[in-house]
């Protein structure tokens, strides 16, 4: 059996918040958390045991099929793809690439570097050189022509200009400045009239506004939307709660099922195949293993020797045959004279014990 908690479990509560008292939650919180909770955990149970079931389904498949399936296509896209080309770019992309890149500096770099170091470097030094002495002859002349252009420019522009600014533009500047005051004055009485009567009716719009519009949407807001928002943030929080509550729950009776499960399956399947395995099929298997099997391969053993000592008496009668055979009709042969292949040793042959300074005698011949 399990108790089922129906009452909040405490949370963290951040530091310096006040404790707030279970009786102040108010009555719709109480009104709401004990149905919503009972409504939700009928709900969540079953989803929380099928997605148990799936959970241990998909371990299972991810360890037995798709690890090992997995495993197999990294190492045949290795095989098929990453090998061959691995070996592509290191015996014929990167000997190619260094063969052209030997083949590009011979037939280019070397080259330009040869052009650029006997034929364009004295060509540009000699262009440069040639062209200094011509900007210095065109900057003589152009200061020269900048002079004559600046005398000319003083008395037939700048002298004429400041007369006419003196004696002409300037009295009639002021005389448009008094006016332009004169105007701008004005201007600020019409607009300050004007500002008088957009506040006159600014004031009036706002307070129609105000008594309209703004006051009954306060009152709506402050006594309607408000109690209703808090209502529903009290109802959200209470089915969060008992969600997270329910799963929790859930979790449990879910172990429990595949606990019950595993012990039914252990006893009513795996523990009755023990026995069988263990008190029946074990001393089966040893009584026809001492019975039958042991004696059979004792019985072979012995065959097998008893016909591989008949061959090989057949095969000692069958050359003792052969030689009485020959005898008969070739005669006793003689027998070979053992021929002594050692080297002969006499005084003045050089062995290792005279090198070293040890004389050995040379050995008897029997």
């Amino acid at each position: 059996m399990f108790m089922v908690d129906l009452e909040k479990a405490p949370a963290a509560r951040p530091q310096g918040e006040p404790v707030r008292r279970p009786d102040a939650e108010g009555c719709l919180t109480a009104a709401v958390r004990i149905p919503v909770r009972i409504v939700v955990l009928v709900l969540v149970v079953p989803v929380r045991m099928v997605w148990d079931a799936l959970d241990v389904v998909g371990r299972f498949l991810r360890d037995t099929v798709l690890r090992p399936v997995g495993r197999a296509l990294a190492w045949l896209g290795r095989a098929v793809f990453v090998w061959p080309l691995l070996g592509l770019w290191r015996y014929a992309v990167v000997p190619l690439a260094k063969g052209v890149g030997w083949l590009g500096h011979v037939l280019l770099v070397v080259p330009a570097v040869w052009l650029y170091r006997w034929v364009l470097t004295p060509a540009g030094q000699a262009l440069a050189r040639f062209f200094t002495r011509v900007g210095a002859v065109l900057a003589a002349a152009g200061r020269g022509l900048y002079a004559g252009l600046a005398w000319l420019g003083r008395y037939l522009a700048v002298v004429p200009g400041a007369w006419l600014y003196r004696w002409v533009l300037t009295p009639v500047g002021h005389g448009l400045a008094r006016c332009g005051r004169a105007l701008a004055w004005c201007g600020r009485q019409v607009a300050r009239g004007v500002g008088l009567v957009v506040t006159g009716v600014g004031f009036v719009l706002y307070w129609v506004v105000r008594v309209l519009l703004v006051l009954p949407a306060l009152a709506v807001w402050r006594w309607v939307l408000a109690p209703v928002g808090r209502a529903l943030a009290v109802v959200g929080r209470e089915v969060w709660d008992a969600l997270g509550h329910a799963w929790r729950i859930a979790g449990y009776l879910s172990r429990a099922v595949g606990r019950f499960l595993g012990t039914l399956l252990r006893w009513t399947v795996v523990e009755p195949v023990r026995w069988v395995y263990r008190s029946v099929l074990t001393p089966v298997g040893h009584a026809v293993r001492d019975a039958v099997l042991r004696p059979l391969a004792e019985a072979g053993r012995g065959a097998g020797r008893a016909a591989r000592q008949a061959l090989a008496s057949a095969r000692r009668s069958a050359r003792q045959a052969r030689a009485d055979v020959r005898r008969m009709l070739f005669g006793e042969s003689a027998g070979r004279q053992r021929v002594d292949r050692r080297e002969l040793l006499d005084a003045q042959t050089r062995t290792l014990e005279k090198r070293t300074g040890h004389e050995t005698s040379p050995p008897t011949r029997g």
